[in-house]
């Protein structure tokens, strides 16, 4: 099910965020975090993006509350071959089904390890 970017995954009541949100859909993968630890990991999608966080799509419900690390697969590249990443650390706000919606504590963007 794919929801535009005016409703809330929890009702579709308009949105009264401050931060316009951008329909961009890019792959990424996430890691839940406890401790310091990672607690689960697994891929998905954003649905939209904003300065104030993201809506993803994960490959499987993703529980309130918890912090999470997304690396969002940048469609640009950097020096000409160099793969770049949007890192994002935050908390899950808001959770139904598979889509959950991040509050962004910290975002970096960065070059992609290669793959071995």
């Amino acid at each position: 099910m794919v929801r535009s970017a005016d409703t809330k995954i929890d009702g579709g009541n308009k949105d009264r965020r401050r931060e316009k949100r951008y329909p961009i859909p890019l792959e990424l993968c996430w890691k839940l975090i406890e401790h310091r630890k990672t607690q689960a990991e697994g891929t998905g999608r954003t649905i939209d993006l904003s300065s104030g966080g993201l809506l993803i799509e994960a490959d499987r419900p993703l529980p309130f509350g918890m912090n999470i690390e997304i690396a969002v697969f940048w469609p640009a590249v950097f020096s000409g071959n160099v793969a770049m990443q949007l890192k994002v650390t935050g908390q899950i706000v808001r959770s139904s089904g598979t889509l959950a919606a991040i509050s962004r504590k910290h975002y970096e963007f960065s070059a992609m390890r290669p793959q071995r």
